[in-house]
C-alpha cells in the first residue's frame, strides 16, 4: 500500500473539513490538553451516530475555513476563526448540544501530577495512614507535612494543601503523590465555545433552563420599558404604560374641569355619588364568590323586599279605622 504524501493528506483533510461544514450547522470547540489517543478514540465511539470529532493543526483549520468561506459564500463560518487558539478540536453534531456536551464530559480519566504541569485544581492530601515505611519521612519533611509513626508506617496527622490551582507541580510534590498512589487530576475534552448557525456563545448557556430564559427575557423587557418611559421614547413594551398614563392625565383634567369625554363620564358619576362605589364593590365580590354568593345576595334582597312589603301593609290602616 502506497503511503500518502503530506500534500495528499492536507488535501484530504481540507476536503473532509469543508464537507463537515456544509453538512453540520452546530459545532463544539473543545480543548484537548493532556488527552491521549486512546481516550480520544473512546470519545469518538461514544459520539458515533450524530457527531464527528475532528482534530488538526490550527493553521490548517483556519486556512480551510477561509477558503471554504470564499468559495461557498458562507461568511458566518468565519466566526470560528477567533476560537481556533491553542490545542483545540471541533465536534460537528446534529444532536442536542447540551446532551452532546454532557456525553463528552463523561470521558474524563484520572492522571498523575507530572513535574512542571499547571494544576487545574487544588490538591489536598487527607490525613491517614500512608502505608509507607519510616524511611520515607524525608518526602514529608521537605513539604512540611506533619506526620507520625504508627505501627511501623508513616501516618499524616492533618490535611495539607499540597498544590494550589494554577501553580506548577514541583518534583517533590509529584514524587510524593506518586508514592501515595494519588492521581489528583482528570483530563478530557473540555467545551470552550459553541457555534450554532453562525452564532457563537459560551457553553454555560447550555445549562440554562426554560424558566431561567423566561426570567432573563422578562428582566430585559422590564429594563427596556423603564428606559423608554424615562426618556419618553415609544416602544412596543412601553406603549401600554404610555397610553394608561395619558388616559390618567386626561381623566384628571376632566375631573378638575367641566371638560368631559365618554370614558370620563362613569368616573364623574362615581365621584358625584360615592355610594355607587359600594354597589360596584359588592357586585365584584358577588362575581368573585360564585353562584353561592350570588344566591345569598339575591336571598338578602328578597328578604328586604318582604320586610318592606310588611311595613307598607301594617302602615296602611289606622288603629281605629273600620274594616
Amino acid at each position: 500500500m502506497v503511503k500518502a504524501t503530506k500534500a495528499e493528506k492536507k488535501i484530504a483533510y481540507d476536503t473532509k473539513l469543508c464537507q463537515l461544514i456544509d453538512e453540520y450547522t452546530q459545532i463544539l470547540v473543545v480543548a484537548a490538553d493532556n488527552v491521549g489517543s486512546t481516550q480520544l478514540q473512546n470519545i469518538r465511539k461514544g459520539l458515533r451516530g450524530d457527531s464527528v470529532v475532528l482534530m488538526g493543526k490550527n493553521t490548517m483549520m483556519k486556512r480551510s475555513v477561509r477558503i471554504h468561506s470564499e468559495n461557498s459564500g458562507n461568511t458566518a463560518i468565519l466566526n470560528l476563526l477567533p476560537l481556533l487558539q491553542g490545542n483545540v478540536g471541533l465536534i460537528f453534531t446534529k444532536g442536542d448540544l447540551k446532551e452532546v456536551s454532557e456525553e463528552v464530559a463523561k470521558y474524563k480519566v484520572g492522571a498523575p501530577a507530572r513535574v512542571g504541569l499547571v494544576a487545574p485544581i487544588d490538591v489536598v492530601v487527607q490525613p491517614g495512614n500512608t502505608g509507607l515505611d519510616p524511611s520515607q519521612t524525608s518526602f514529608f519533611q521537605v513539604l512540611n507535612i506533619p506526620t507520625k509513626i504508627n505501627k511501623g508506617t508513616v501516618e499524616i496527622i492533618t490535611p495539607v494543601e499540597l498544590i494550589k490551582q494554577g501553580d506548577k507541580v514541583g518534583s517533590s510534590e509529584a514524587a510524593l503523590l506518586a508514592k501515595l498512589g494519588i492521581r489528583p487530576f482528570s483530563y478530557g475534552l473540555v467545551v470552550q465555545s459553541v457555534y450554532d448557525n453562525g452564532s457563537v456563545f459560551s457553553p454555560e448557556v447550555l445549562d440554562l433552563t426554560e424558566d431561567q430564559l423566561v426570567e432573563k427575557f422578562a428582566s430585559g423587557i422590564s429594563m427596556v420599558t423603564s428606559l423608554a418611559l424615562a426618556v419618553s421614547y415609544p416602544t412596543l413594551a412601553a406603549a401600554p404604560h404610555m397610553f394608561i398614563n395619558a388616559y390618567k392625565n386626561a381623566l384628571a383634567i376632566a375631573v378638575a374641569t367641566n371638560y368631559t369625554f365618554p370614558q370620563a363620564e362613569k368616573v364623574k358619576e362615581f365621584l358625584k355619588d360615592p355610594s355607587k362605589f359600594v354597589v360596584a364593590a359588592a357586585a365584584v365580590s358577588a362575581d368573585a364568590g360564585g353562584g353561592s354568593a350570588q344566591a345569598g345576595a339575591a336571598a338578602k334582597v328578597e328578604e328586604k323586599k318582604e320586610e318592606s312589603d310588611e311595613e307598607d301593609y301594617e302602615g296602611g290602616f289606622g288603629l281605629f279605622d273600620e274594616e
